[in-house]
């Protein structure tokens, strides 16, 4: 595997290798979440969920939610891949976790990117302590926040409402992955993978857990292929035996998308041999990523609160439009390069049904906006470019 990374590499055929998986990844149906009424629930037009593989709520009138169920048999792992909750669909994505028996939530994006909204803020922060969501009948509770230079852990308690059941979700926030980029090196995503594997709620004896960015296709992706890799590696003794390509191809099916960039690509190649020497028996890799990550370093703040614009006021008109000529997370499956007919976007309202309880609680720190890596604006070049790979992206 080294080998063929390093061969790759030298040669600069990731670019080449990204195509071939575009080429040979299957497209599957995807009607339901084009139905009018479900227009807006998408985050994005042209992501949408596979009709075979799309979870689908249960107790409730209209049962679609744009995620997807991802079965990796021969790993034993299950992964619910969604988009950034949109504020209508917060009581939607909750009655998911709920019914899914889901132990934990793992974010790879923030809130806001680049001064635009890309996920809904749908669990409380440390000053508000509760948000309750009428629609579904579940209240979320704030229980306990531990805040890492580049990521966040959370312990959340959810109640039903309905039945007055209570559960404990755990919450890993990475809060440093750029939309469209990599994390700033394989160590920290390792160090933060480990983190969520240490948990348990990767494993069996719980629901399948619910990996979202903002799109829920590029970062979410990379993600569950590299932790996919590593189980398989641990697995079959023989890390030269797993084919990273066959692995992501067989992703596909169950997700259109999935991983967004040749870079994506090539950082997920680049994690999984750095993760093979944890499977190889290196005891103290560990330690050397959680070095390297820096986790203990005060996160330091993106831009002052006051000029992030607040994700719950209703604001912008669509989740779903290109902003300011700028190529985001959300796009770049479709093998024809073709736009999928779409109404113009509807302003998105606020969901009437949220209501916030401000209590403040000294035992619960305040969360920190943690430091991200700085991008450069991207050319009309490299825009042309991401157009002409069919990269059809609105947001």
């Amino acid at each position: 595997m080294d080998q063929e990374f390093e061969d790759i590499d030298s040669e600069g055929r990731w670019q080449k290798l990204y195509m071939e998986i575009r080429n040979q990844s299957h497209e599957c149906s995807y009607k339901v979440a084009k139905y009018p009424e479900n227009r807006n629930r998408n985050r994005y037009r042209d992501v949408s969920p596979f009709d075979h593989s799309r979870v689908k709520l249960e107790n409730t009138e209209n049962d679609y939610i744009n995620a997807s169920l991802v079965v990796m048999e021969e790993a034993q792992r299950s992964y619910i891949l969604t988009q950034g909750p949109l504020r209508n669909t917060c009581g939607h994505f909750w009655l998911m976790v709920w019914e899914q028996k889901t132990k934990a939530v793992i974010m790879l994006n923030r809130v806001i990117e680049k001064g635009s909204e890309k996920c809904a803020q749908y669990w409380p922060i440390a000053e508000e302590r509760e948000m309750a969501f009428r629609d579904t009948r579940f209240l979320v509770t704030l229980l306990s926040e531990d805040t890492k230079s580049y990521y966040t852990t959370r312990v959340l308690e959810l109640l039903n409402i309905s039945t007055g059941e209570k559960r404990e979700i755990y919450h890993f926030h990475y809060t440093t992955w750029p939309d469209f980029g990599v994390p700033e090196s394989p160590a920290s995503f390792l160090n933060f993978l480990f983190k969520v594997r240490e948990s348990g709620a990767l494993g069996v004896d719980h629901g399948p857990a619910v990996v979202h960015c903002s799109a829920g296709i590029g970062r979410s992706g990379t993600f569950s292929l590299v932790d996919t890799c590593v189980v398989l590696m641990d697995k079959r003794k023989d890390p030269s035996s797993v084919d990273i390509k066959s692995i992501l191809l067989d992703m596909r099916k169950y997700r259109m998308g999935l991983i967004q960039t040749p870079d994506q690509l090539r950082f997920s190649y680049l994690a999984v041999l750095e993760g093979s020497k944890h499977i190889k028996g290196d005891a103290s890799v560990q330690n050397r990523w959680r070095e390297l990550s820096r986790e203990d370093q005060e996160p330091t703040p993106e831009s002052p609160p006051s000029a992030q614009p607040q994700a719950r006021c209703p604001t912008e008109k669509c989740n779903g439009t290109q902003r300011g000529g700028q190529l985001e997370e959300g796009g770049d499956y479709r093998q024809d390069g073709k736009v999928p007919a779409q109404s113009p976007c509807k302003e998105q309202e606020l969901d009437g049904s949220t209501t916030h309880k401000r209590r403040r609680e000294d035992s619960i720190s305040k969360s920190g906006t943690a430091k991200t890596s700085q991008s450069k604006p991207r050319t009309n070049d490299s825009e042309k470019k991401r157009k002409s790979l069919g990269c059809i992206c609105c947001t």
